[in-house]
């Protein structure tokens, strides 16, 4: 007797075929980038181990006269050690910055499946080359520098690549929120990074990166073997990025039909009656092309001084933590995750909230303006009680985090699929290239100058965090009066002036 069909495989077979594609193209996205920041966070976690206080451990168990710092891993065991740690992290962050205007380029001519794939192994093979110096008692600073250097440019590979296979499975209409939550990916991988460098940091620090190393590797062979990049290639129908029906009810469905593609006189029916024809594929994008989309320059520097903001916090929060707190590496580590678990939540309403106004670029300056403040509280009395720390740490998550998952999830995707480009979709690796690059300029200056500025202080460092959010409103300024006369003409039309 043949027992029932497993519910899963029901459920799975009761769902279109589109949905099934779709919701594997988004786990699959989900689980390769969650990887990428899995790897990226043990540096994080290590930089306590790599130099804590030793007298703090008992007596120098050598007895030699370098007592204060016996426990130390040279050469991170001078005085110098804060500034050799924003080098190892400007190794990374400079490589990746540089790299990812390359990347894009390489993104729009290969294909993304050998490409992500491709990476993905290439940076557990360098995350774990990191974690092998400890086995191999490599106390060089040129191997570990180098080493960052390579992991930073095959990085570059994974986010165009992610947001180009998303972009060409999902349309404009709820794009805010679906990217959001698949954004929280981000923040995933920087908890379970955490969680997984800090069970090896006091024992064996080599293995909080070599095991995120196998994990990445083990995501990218699987990639390889079920991604898929476009609609097409399975027999699906590709998204409408700009043109809706009404029957859809989308909140944006009248100003797309009002837009420059309505010009064209293609109805709703006339594109769902028109044949399947190959069309003929279009070109690439160029870099000054890309340049030109309206509102890529904008939200491109914004995003340099948003991301400067996040990443000084995924590379230092530990360790100011473990300085202010006075807690051990792995509380310091556990505790810093409540930052990205905020980081998940501000991105779901960052895009919620942009969907259902259809300002992208007003909630990210609304965010801004409240993150400034709250980054001085934090500082202040952020580290008062267990309670009150917990609490600072996820709004500061939600603020910090919710513009920069805007920019690079749902506004990239609508700028790569821009109007302007008349349905050639060949722009989206390039466009999404350009804004997290600029944005990766920023997340190498940030950790950078957290290492040059917090022997002054910890206060220096706030004080130039709250700079930057400042900065990164400012940059949007002009966007933002855009969209303001936008509501402003359709709420005259909707009362008849």
């Amino acid at each position: 007797m043949r027992a029932a069909l497993a519910p899963g495989v029901r459920l799975l077979r009761a769902l279109p075929r589109d949905s099934r594609y779709r919701g594997l193209t988004l786990v699959l996205t989900f689980l390769s980038y969650t990887s990428y920041h899995l790897s990226r966070k043990p540096i994080s976690i290590v930089k306590s181990q790599l130099h804590p206080n030793c007298s703090a451990l008992g007596p120098n168990p050598h007895n030699d006269s370098n007592s204060s710092t016996w426990c130390c891993w040279a050469p991170f065991d001078g005085d110098n050690y804060k500034e050799l740690f924003g080098a190892l992290d400007n190794a990374f962050l400079v490589a990746y910055a540089i790299g990812m205007f390359i990347s894009g380029i390489f993104g729009e001519r290969l294909p993304l499946r050998y490409y992500l794939s491709g990476g993905m192994v290439l940076s557990g093979l360098f995350t774990a080359l990191f974690g092998l110096g400890y086995f191999w008692n490599i106390h060089v600073l040129w191997y570990f520098i180098v080493v960052q250097v390579c992991n930073g440019l095959v990085q570059t590979t994974g986010w165009p690549a992610v947001v180009a296979c998303v972009g060409n499975w999902f349309g404009k209409g709820k794009r805010g929120l679906i990217m959001g939550i698949w954004n929280s990916h981000t923040s995933v991988g920087n908890i379970l990074g955490s969680l997984i460098a800090g069970a090896w940091v006091s024992s064996a620090w080599g293995l909080s990166f070599i095991v995120p190393g196998i994990i990445i590797t083990i995501v990218g062979i699987i990639c390889f073997f079920f991604l898929v990049e476009y609609p097409e290639d399975v027999d699906c129908s590709p998204p409408l990025h700009h043109v809706m029906t009404t029957s859809e009810k989308d909140p944006e469905a009248v100003t797309a039909n009002e837009g420059p593609l309505s010009l064209s006189g293609q109805s709703s029916a006339d594109h769902s009656n028109s044949p399947k024809e190959p069309a003929e594929e279009p070109e690439a994008i160029s870099f000054l092309g890309a340049l030109r989309i309206p509102g890529v320059v904008e939200f491109s520097l914004c995003l340099l001084f948003a991301k400067l903001v996040s990443y000084t916090f995924l590379y230092w929060l530990p360790l100011y933590i473990g300085n202010v707190a006075h807690f051990s590496a792995k509380e310091a580590g556990d505790l810093s995750t409540l930052f990205d678990v905020g980081g998940i939540l501000g991105g779901i309403f960052a895009g919620l909230i942009s969907d259902y106004t259809g300002g992208r670029a007003t909630t990210c300056c609304v965010m801004l303006v409240v993150a400034a403040p709250m980054l001085f509280l934090y500082n202040h009395v952020g580290q008062n009680g267990i309670g009150t720390s917990i609490a600072m740490l996820i709004i500061c998550g939600g603020l910090v985090n919710g513009p920069y998952a805007l920019i690079t999830t749902a506004v990239s995707a609508d700028l790569g699929t821009h109007e302007s480009l008349k349905g050639n979709a060949k722009a989206l690796s390039t466009v999404t290239a350009i804004i997290d690059g600029t944005g990766s300029i920023g997340a190498a200056l940030g950790p950078l100058l957290a290492g040059l500025i917090s022997p002054t202080g910890w206060n220096n460092v706030f004080y130039m965090l709250i700079a930057a959010d400042v900065l990164a409103c400012l940059l949007l300024a002009r966007v933002v009066v855009k969209e303001a006369r936008g509501w402003c003409g359709y709420m005259a039309r909707k009362r008849g002036y």
